[in-house]
C-alpha cells in the first residue's frame, strides 16, 4: 500500500484496530498505525497532515 491509497489504508484500520476509535486518534498515532500496517511499503516521511486527514474521514466512514 501507498500513502495514495487512502480507501484501502482505512479498511485496513478499520479491520485491523477495531478497538481504536478514529475520532479521536492523534495523527502522530495513526501515522505509527499506517506505516505499521502489513502491506504497507511505501516512504514515511512522504505523509502529511491531508493525507493523515484524509484517512481518518474514511476510517470513520467505516464506522458507519
Amino acid at each position: 500500500m501507498l500513502w495514495t491509497e487512502v480507501s484501502e489504508i482505512s479498511i485496513e484500520l478499520y479491520e485491523n484496530h477495531p478497538d481504536v476509535d478514529p475520532r479521536y486518534i492523534l495523527f502522530t498515532d495513526l501515522h505509527n498505525l499506517v506505516i505499521n500496517l502489513e502491506g504497507f511499503n511505501d516512504d514515511p516521511t512522504k505523509s502529511n497532515e491531508r493525507i493523515l486527514e484524509a484517512i481518518q474521514m474514511n476510517w470513520i466512514e467505516e464506522l458507519n
